[in-house]
């Protein structure tokens, strides 16, 4: 939509509104929107700040200040990291460290972005020094807080040099550490690169399928092919030409899988489980005794989402094995709350 103009997004943004009114889970929509927006977010693929602010204020109007407190705290977590950088970066000049790598950190605050697998994998040791020095500076201002790296979302732009000139490549951490083991050495057998950067598997060969197969060939592969098949070998490609100077290599994506999709709607589930053991207590709680049917009609009023009857019966099930609730000794089909 970088064609639209702003009055034009805003139009956009309120039909969308009008569809939004009807969708009956909401909660899953948030769910894929969070996970769309972090992406957005981190890679700096958002055509307007203003624009998604504008959509935040309108799901914030529909549906309370609640529904869209983590998206806001995202938001929150980009401004702060840009005042944490201009710290860090006098911070740097004071400390007077030698090297030509610079480092800038996104903070982001657990509970408000999607969960991210950690995947452990080898840096350069003046990336391990640069990542020591920044966590001694954050948890010298920050006592009592965890960092934890996530390698996945990392990305660097490297200096090239080839036969026809400097080139500035833009690229994922993944990507950097495989063109960074070409200043080592000429060639590296899949295996290799395997030991030395410990990227998991399939990262590994989306990686250098990217790198070798995609557009900017920045390397080449000996046997040729499309796929990264085991016993590959890789060459650095002097030969590359491109008509701009600073170039993007976009690693090679999943397409939305099933299972990230699943994963995404079982996530929701989980939290569901909660917001219908919370409801059923409070509604307890207040009435003390409740048969059956009243108890499943209050809840379906309290809930935002659809539970089949199935569903509501084995959280009440499971609140009486835990012993929030009873089953009333003379009536069956009545509960009784225990404090």
């Amino acid at each position: 939509n970088k064609e639209a103009t702003d009055e034009e997004l805003e139009k956009m943004l309120d039909k969308i509104m009008i569809i939004f009114r009807f969708i009956y889970g909401k909660d899953v929509f948030e769910a894929f929107y969070k996970k769309d927006l972090a992406k957005r977010l981190l890679v700096g693929k958002s055509a307007s700040v203003d624009a998604e602010k504008s959509m935040l204020s309108k799901l914030k109007h529909e549906c309370g200040a609640a529904f869209t407190s983590k998206l806001e705290g995202m938001f929150k977590d980009m401004e702060l990291s840009k005042d944490i950088m201009i710290q860090f970066k006098q911070y740097m000049q004071n400390q007077n460290v030698p090297g030509n790598i610079e480092l800038t950190v996104n903070i982001l605050t657990m509970g408000y972005w999607p969960t991210y697998v950690p995947m452990e994998v080898h840096l350069p040791p003046e990336m391990v020094k640069l990542q020591e020095i920044f966590k001694t500076f954050y948890l010298g201002k920050h006592s009592g807080r965890k960092l934890q790296w996530q390698s996945t979302l990392g990305h660097c732009v490297l200096k090239a040099e080839f036969k026809e000139g400097k080139k500035e490549l833009q690229v994922s951490l993944f990507q950097t550490l495989v063109l960074l083991m070409f200043n080592e050495g000429e060639e590296f057998s899949l295996e290799e690169i395997k030991q030395a950067t410990g990227i998991e598997d399939g990262e590994l060969r989306r990686t250098l399928q990217s790198l070798a197969c995609g557009k900017a060939r920045v390397l080449a592969k000996n046997p040729k092919g499309k796929d990264i098949e085991d016993g590959d070998k890789f060459i650095c490609n002097d030969d590359f030409k491109h008509k701009l100077f600073r170039i993007k290599i976009n690693q090679i994506q999943m397409k939305e899988t099933v299972e990230e999709q699943a994963s995404t709607t079982e996530r929701v589930f989980q939290d569901r489980q909660y917001q219908i053991d919370a409801a059923i207590v409070r509604i307890m709680k207040m009435r003390k005794t409740l048969s059956h049917n009243l108890l499943v009609s209050e809840v379906y009023n309290q809930l935002k989402f659809p539970v089949k009857p199935a569903d509501l019966k084995k959280r009440i099930e499971s609140l009486i094995d835990r012993d929030y609730m009873e089953r009333d000794k003379e009536n069956p089909n009545q509960y009784n709350y225990i404090a």
